[in-house]
């Protein structure tokens, strides 16, 4: 099996249909456009010398530019490697190292960054015309689209290989089982340089023929109004944008007659943020997934959602998930495992680097880090990541499983669970929660109900907001660190 042009392919069948909205610059380019943009893209990049399998990074926030030429890679050959904008110049670096960079495609306002790396670096406006002849080129499969840096929480970033199989395998999978269609149409605010942004619902929605409304960066009044103005359908977003859209003034007045359904990933859904929009009358699923597997790896319906709450799903189609326990054998319905997990959708390594490839890829199946239960209908929750399971009296605690179910609770509004030495017990857990109205006690009696008793957190720490990453996920060093600093 051999992988075409998927730009190309959508622009042949329906040249006609608005592809992509530039909140930012007004542009609405349709397919046809889009290609020609991303044609002249893969002819600027292959012009200086620069060769198929090569790796080229892109640096900008989100814009029609930043599009063109991901896509414009991918029609060439080379190897796109994303990078944040939040990194700093000496993590920048070391990446640019790491993959043997052979140019750079910068965007506005990145331009002292960019020739601070020491590569050749281009502007975005240089890579918008140009004659490209593909020559009907097809990669294979297994060829790598894109190198995508982990971000580095657990260890030195690392270069995931996404090969263009499972840029494919994410979007049709992705339309089949949420049931995206031609019509839909929806926002990205995330950036581009995370999975998120690529895969929920850029390439999705261009493998359905639907319309991408893209922002250059995350504002909540200008998404309620891009939502209202654009009829979009379908939404991604992480536990904090969700809140912080509630919490817009903007929201309760917002007209959402057109919008099919939300969806939440990247960390738990706190209840009382399901609650939020429950009111409104629109379903807001949970989702779940990893840059190496793609982070679109489980599926649940509107129903699903309501009666499972705090549940991932059911795992897509050609998707196979395995809970395993220490010894590799899998555990029993209810209990807890690593999460391993198979498909065509799975990543084909880390670059240049052997043995975090053997430790993570075996037979086909990635080891996650993540461990989860599968209740007897098929359906997973998410207990944490293995490296923040901690002992305490000599039994595991995996302080997801606390957390969920503080999420639960309707005056909590976010919680993280950390480990902290116990001269009796080993290890005990220590909750931090942003909540209004509630004790620490009352938190207590209400998990007891919930949780054995050696999992129930020793002390309660009421904060007005977790420290997480713009991705969503929650910086527990920094809270850690804090518990230090106070003892």
């Amino acid at each position: 099996m051999f992988e075409g042009d998927l730009l190309g392919e959508r622009a042949r069948i329906t040249p006609g249909k608005l592809a992509l909205v530039s909140v930012e610059s007004g542009e609405r380019l349709t397919y046809a456009q889009l290609n020609a943009r991303a044609e002249g893209a893969a002819a600027q990049i292959l012009s200086r010398g620069v060769l198929p399998g090569d790796r080229v990074g892109i640096l900008g926030f989100n814009s029609v530019d930043y599009v063109a030429l991901f896509f414009g890679c991918l029609k060439s050959g080379v190897i796109a490697v994303p990078l944040s904008t939040r990194a700093t110049v000496h993590e920048l670096q070391a990446i640019a190292r790491d993959c043997t960079m052979s140019e750079l495609w910068y965007g506005d306002g990145f331009e002292e960054t960019a020739q601070s790396l020491g590569i050749a670096a281009r502007p975005f406006e240089d890579a918008q015309s140009g004659t490209f002849s593909s020559n009907h080129q097809r990669w294979p499969d297994d060829a790598i689209a894109c190198l995508l840096y982990t971000s580095g929480t657990t260890g030195k970033p690392k270069g995931v290989m996404i090969p263009r199989r499972q840029l494919l395998w994410n979007g049709y999978n992705t339309v089949i089982n949420w049931g995206l269609r031609e019509d839909d149409v929806s926002p990205i605010f995330t950036p581009l340089y995370h999975a998120g942004g690529l895969a929920v619902f850029l390439i999705p929605l261009f493998c359905a023929g639907g319309t991408i409304v893209l922002h250059k960066s995350f504002d909540a009044a200008e998404v309620w109004r891009a939502i209202e103005r654009e009829r979009c359908t379908v939404v991604l977003g992480v536990p904090t944008i969700w809140k912080m859209l509630s919490e817009a003034p903007e929201f309760e007045a917002a007209k959402l007659e057109s919008v099919r359904w939300f969806i939440s990933g990247g960390a738990p859904l706190p209840a009382s943020v399901a609650g939020v929009y429950e009111k409104r009358g629109i379903p807001l699923r949970q989702g779940f997934g990893l840059t190496e597997v793609g982070v679109n790896c489980f599926t649940m319906t509107d129903a699903d959602a309501a009666r499972k709450k705090g549940s991932i799903g059911r795992p897509m189609m050609f998707t196979e998930v395995r809970l395993l326990d220490d010894d590799g054998r899998d555990v029993a319905a209810g209990e807890v495992g690593e999460m391993h997990i198979c498909g065509p959708h799975v990543s084909s390594g880390y670059w240049q680097n052997d043995a975090e490839t053997a430790a993570a890829y075996s037979g086909g199946w990635f080891r996650t880090g993540d461990l989860a239960r599968c209740d007897d209908d098929g359906f997973f929750y998410v207990a944490g990541r293995r490296k923040e399971m901690f002992i305490s009296g000599g039994v595991n605690v995996y302080p997801a499983e606390i957390e969920g179910e503080l999420l639960l609770h309707p005056a909590v509004n976010d919680a993280a669970v950390v480990p902290v030495p116990d001269e009796t017990w080993g290890e005990s857990g220590v909750a931090f929660v942003v909540a209004a109205g509630v004790s620490g006690d009352e938190l207590t009696a209400y998990l007891a109900g919930r949780v054995a008793k050696y999992k129930l957190p020793k002390r309660f720490i009421f904060v007005d907001a977790l420290p997480r990453s713009a991705y969503g996920k929650v910086e527990k060093t920094k809270l850690r660190e804090r518990i230090g600093a106070a003892s």
